[in-house]
C-alpha cells in the first residue's frame, strides 16, 4: 500500500517540485496540498495522510506548532519529514524534541530527496515488522534510525548526521570542518566529530588542501 502523503509548504512552486519527486515514486501517493499551518492541520483531519512533509517557516502557524499540535491530537500517528531551509542548531533541536522523524534541509538535489524518502520507507518498513515488544537492540534501533548493525557513537544523533552528510553531498568539492559547520549550522568542533566518525566508517575520505599562509589542512568528502 502506498504511503498517502501531504506536500506543506507556503512556495506554490517548491511544494509543486516535492510533489513531482514524490509522484516518481511508486511507494508514495500525494493525497493533498498546503501552504500554511492552518491548512495543513486541517488537511491532515480530512485526508487522513500517512505522512507529513512539513515546511518550518510558514506564513501564519510555525511549522514547528505545526508539528506540536500533530504529535497533541488524538487517533492514528501520522509520519513528519521537515523539508525546510531552516537550519539552526535550536530549530533543528526543537523539531527533534517535538517528535520530528527526518529533517532535510533546503537546498537539495532530487537525488537527495529521493534518498531520503527511501530511507524513511526502511524505517516504516522495519517498524511494521517488528513485534508489540521490543528488545533494547530495538528500541535503539528505532530511536536512532539505523540500521541494525550501524554504530552510532554517544553524543551523536542520527538528525545531524544527516546534516553533516546532506551538506558534503550538496558539494562538487571538498568541504573543510569549518565550511561543514556553517552549511549545517553547527560548531566547527562538533562538525568535525561527525566528519571523524563519517571517516571512520568508510563513509568520507579526507582530502589534503591548504589553508590560512598555506599551512596544511584537511578536506572531507563523501566516498
Amino acid at each position: 500500500m502506498s504511503v498517502r502523503t501531504l506536500v506543506v509548504d507556503d512556495d506554490f512552486a517548491v511544494a509543486a517540485i516535492h510533489r513531482g519527486f514524490l509522484e516518481a515514486m511508486p511507494e508514495f501517493e500525494v493525497v493533498g496540498e498546503a501552504h500554511g499551518g492552518g491548512e495543513a492541520l486541517r488537511a491532515v483531519d480530512a485526508l487522513r495522510p500517512d505522512l507529513v512533509l512539513l515546511d518550518i517557516h510558514l506564513p501564519d502557524i510555525s511549522g514547528l506548532e505545526v508539528l506540536a499540535r500533530l504529535r497533541a491530537r488524538s487517533g492514528t500517528p501520522v509520519d513528519v519529514i521537515a523539508v525546510t531551509a531552516a537550519r539552526e542548531r535550536e530549530t533543528v533541536r526543537q523539531a527533534m524534541s517535538r517528535g520530528v522523524d527526518n529533517y532535510l534541509v533546503k537546498p537539495f538535489t532530487r537525488t537527495a530527496f529521493l534518498d531520503r524518502m527511501r530511507e524513511y520507507l526502511a524505517q516504516r518498513i522495519e517498524v511494521q515488522r517488528l513485534g508489540q515488544v521490543l528488545d533494547q537492540d530495538e528500541v535503539d534501533q528505532l530511536m536512532h534510525h539505523r540500521p541494525r548493525t550501524a554504530v552510532m557513537p554517544k553524543g551523536l544523533s542520527a538528525v545531524t548526521m544527516r546534516l553533516v552528510i546532506d551538506a558534503l553531498r550538496d558539494c562538487e568539492t571538498d568541504l573543510s570542518a569549518q565550511e561543514v559547520a556553517d552549511r549545517a549550522g553547527l560548531s566547527r568542533v562538533s562538525a568535525r566529530r561527525y566528519l571523524e566518525h563519517l571517516v571512520s566508517i568508510g563513509k568520507a575520505e579526507v582530502q589534503p588542501r591548504y589553508g590560512m599562509a598555506n599551512r596544511p589542512a584537511h578536506g572531507y568528502r563523501l566516498t
